[in-house]
């Protein structure tokens, strides 16, 4: 199991893409919220205060929105997927917690959406 991991997060990236099956879905860009944990250890840029030293959030949130900009995936599941294979291709973490939703998909719902892990092999 290993010791706990610390987690550096960007929270609610507001992103629009398209996503979904129906012909609506596929023709308008919709409403996308991504949530990113990176699991990792953040103690030497805790002792060192260096930005170099850690993972640049902005950086994080940029690569999240890009993706799902031009992304055409037919579920959410995959698009989670694709976001975890990229941030574990992009950063030498642990591992990652990715949670995608689709504010207002479904009726009498706020949102609907998956959270998944994928730790490095």
């Amino acid at each position: 199991k290993g010791k706990m991991m610390d987690q550096i997060f960007v929270k609610n990236i507001h992103a629009r893409g398209v996503i979904g099956v129906t012909d609506r879905e596929r023709e308008h860009p919709q409403d996308i919220l991504v949530n990113v944990t990176l699991l990792t250890d953040i103690s030497v840029a805790g002792e060192s205060d260096r930005l170099e030293d850690t993972i640049n959030y902005s950086a994080v949130s940029k690569l999240v929105l890009a993706k799902v900009e031009q992304s055409q995936r037919y579920t959410v599941e995959a698009l989670a997927s694709d976001l975890a294979k990229l941030l574990l291709q992009e950063y030498s973490v642990q591992g990652v917690r990715i949670r995608v939703e689709k504010p207002g998909a479904v009726r009498f719902s706020s949102s609907v959406g998956v959270e998944i892990e994928r730790i490095r092999r």
